[in-house]
Order: structure tokens, then C-alpha cells, then sequence
């Protein structure tokens, strides 16, 4: 799409986990297609749908997703952290508005995306989407930083700027 029309915005909305949900799996999935796979082509914002419903997926309009299964569950006076919470607390932290994406590398068994925020930080989100523990570095210019992710685990760096 970017390529037949750069001047439009693109907007990724209204993704949504299926109840009851599989953490692992879905925490997989959306990081991988949503999170890092949205704004490496080239889309302006990521939403998760929806930010917080009942015990049993309400309210809901007529017609509507009667299993869609809010980032946050709300029991009475209990609130449950659902899989999206944990997708989008990933960028919503530690990308604040006005951050622009930054090219970064496209390892297949670490995706990954990348911002420089406006006070010149950069932030990278990295999924492991391989089977085991796997090491790497981020390098940033004349710093490197050496790390490791369990299989399926995501992870958000902030690294202070180059200047650059």
C-alpha cells in the first residue's frame, strides 16, 4: 500500500484475541504481526480491540464480537491483565507520541522494531520467535549492548541517543 500511495496514513485497528485465549501463543502472534510486523509496513498507529470488557465478553453491540477479549477483564472489583494489555504496554510505555521508526535489522528468529523517541532515546522491541534461549547485540553506533530473550519472550530496550 505504501508503495502505490506514500502520502496516505496507514492505521492498523481493531485486532482482537479470542476468548478464553492462549497467552503464549497469542502474546506470539500479535507481537510478531501486530506490534513489529504493522510499523515495519509502514502503519502509524496499532490498536487492540478492546480495552476492557466482563467475565463474559460485554458489553458488545448487536451483532458484534460477542468473544473478543478485552486487554483488561473487569470481575467486579477484579481486574485481569488479558494478552493485549501485555502487546501494547510494550510500545504504549516507552514509545511516546511524536517517535518516529528508525531502520533496524529483520533477523527471522528476532523481529523487531525500532523508534527514536523526541528526546532522542531509542527503543527496541524484540520478540524471540525461535525455540530456545537465543543471544544477540544490539548495536547502536558505537555502543553495543549484549543480550539474550527466552523462546517466546518479548522484550522493549531503551537506549539513550547517539544524537544521530
Amino acid at each position: 500500500m505504501h508503495e502505490a500511495y506514500p502520502d496516505k496514513h496507514l492505521y492498523f485497528t481493531e485486532q482482537w484475541i479470542g476468548a478464553p485465549g492462549d497467552f503464549a501463543g497469542d502474546l506470539k502472534w500479535h507481537v510478531r504481526e501486530l506490534l513489529i510486523g504493522a510499523p515495519r509496513n509502514w502503519c502509524e498507529t496499532v490498536l487492540e480491540w478492546n480495552l476492557a470488557a466482563d467475565a463474559n465478553q460485554d458489553p458488545h453491540t448487536e451483532g458484534g464480537c460477542t468473544r473478543c477479549l478485552g486487554a483488561l477483564t473487569i470481575d467486579g472489583q477484579r481486574v485481569h491483565r488479558n494478552t493485549a494489555y501485555y502487546v501494547i504496554a510494550h510500545a504504549s510505555r516507552f514509545v511516546p507520541p511524536a517517535s518516529v521508526r528508525i531502520a533496524s535489522s529483520e533477523p527471522e528468529i528476532l523481529p523487531n522494531v525500532a523508534y527514536r523517541t523526541p528526546s532522542g532515546e531509542v527503543v527496541v522491541i524484540v520478540l524471540n520467535n525461535g525455540e530456545g534461549e537465543e543471544e544477540f547485540t544490539l548495536d547502536l553506533g558505537d555502543r553495543q549492548l549484549a543480550t539474550r530473550l527466552p523462546a517466546g519472550a518479548v522484550a522493549t530496550y531503551v537506549l539513550p541517543g547517539t544524537g544521530g
